[in-house]
């Protein structure tokens, strides 16, 4: 077993390398779906010395299959969100303080001490469902935060208006998190001139309106809260750990976590020169599912490691997952 400080002290690359390592031949001796699966390339593995060597399991199969390392009931099981009749995905989460301790720590690092942040909340796509683990997330920083004005608003627009007008006279460090639709919902009826407020979009359209490019939307927030850039969160149900962007849709990761790209046509291959492929991610704090990840979205990756989402698979079918179909 790894142990947690071993995982949330990396510092640099070989430490990255080191644990990586580990944690697949961990994961490999206890995960039968990631075992299988990596059985199924016919790959050796005694010549895995690098972590860009190591096998991505493709993230479908967590819509089917029991991702894990442990043979016991979860401590919670997060779900992702769908349209009616999809598949939701499916996370076993066997030690939430895997869970606790990555985003708190991602958080600190690029937002500083929660405690005296008021965090606002505009997320009702999430909060009229079980299972987020969004909501998980932003439930324990609303909860750490030391800011009476900390809370959700779910469709109470008016209430979060005159809130937000009471924390940038009071000079408060506020973050606000919200679905996409629900920010342009809000600044429609009630735009605002709050140059200092962080206001960071998670998720989609949720089938609430058009989707936009992200140019254009990052446009329309900026000018109705009067900020000079659109904070972003990606994360999804698979993970545990989360990587953030302070604008223009340019994304950096805690130490834990690595995205790389890996080519459309043969996704066994990687690709640099910041190309554009299909995103595959280690996030070492998924010590009881999978660490190693090939997901559904396409983006690249710059010279000083941050990365950028450019859209998803028209196809979702990743070769390879049908292998372990029951």
């Amino acid at each position: 077993m790894i142990a947690k400080d071993l995982v949330f002290s990396i510092r640099n690359e070989d430490d990255f390398n080191q644990i990586a390592l580990k944690v697949f031949q961990y994961q490999l001796e206890n995960n039968n779906v990631y075992a299988q699966y990596v059985q199924h390339l016919n790959i050796d593995i005694s010549a895995i010395h690098h972590y860009t060597q190591i096998p991505f399991l493709p993230i479908q199969f967590f819509k089917t299959q029991t991702v894990s390392t442990l043979p016991n009931q979860p401590q919670i099981t997060f779900t992702s969100s769908g349209t009616t009749g999809m598949i939701s995905s499916q996370h076993h989460v066997y030690d939430l303080e895997w869970y606790e301790t990555s985003f708190r720590k991602a958080f600190e690092q690029f937002y500083g001490n929660v405690e005296e942040i008021a965090l606002l909340a505009l997320l009702p796509s999430y909060l009229e469902r079980e299972g987020s683990s969004l909501i998980y997330m932003v439930d324990d920083l609303i909860n750490s935060s030391r800011q009476p004005e900390s809370n959700y608003f779910l469709y109470n627009h008016a209430e979060l208006h005159d809130i937000l007008l009471r924390l940038k006279q009071k000079g408060t460090k506020t973050l606000l998190i919200g679905v996409t639709y629900a920010l342009l919902d809000f600044i429609e009826k009630y735009p605002i001139d709050f140059p200092e407020l962080i206001v960071m979009e998670t998720g989609g359209m949720k089938g609430k309106r058009k989707e936009m490019i992200r140019e254009e939307l990052h446009d329309i927030l900026c000018r109705g809260f009067g900020v000079s850039s659109i904070h972003s969160e990606y994360g999804m149900t698979e993970l545990l750990s989360q990587g953030y962007s302070y604008g223009k849709g340019i994304f950096q990761t805690p130490p834990w976590m690595k995205i790389l790209i890996r080519d459309t046509n043969d996704p066994l291959s990687l690709i640099h020169n910041s190309s554009t492929g299909a995103i595959n991610v280690i996030d070492l704090a998924n010590i009881h599912s999978c660490a190693f990840i090939a997901t559904q979205d396409l983006g690249k990756i710059y010279p000083d490691h941050t990365f950028e989402i450019l859209g998803r698979f028209d196809n979702a079918d990743i070769r390879g997952c049908n292998l372990l179909v029951q």
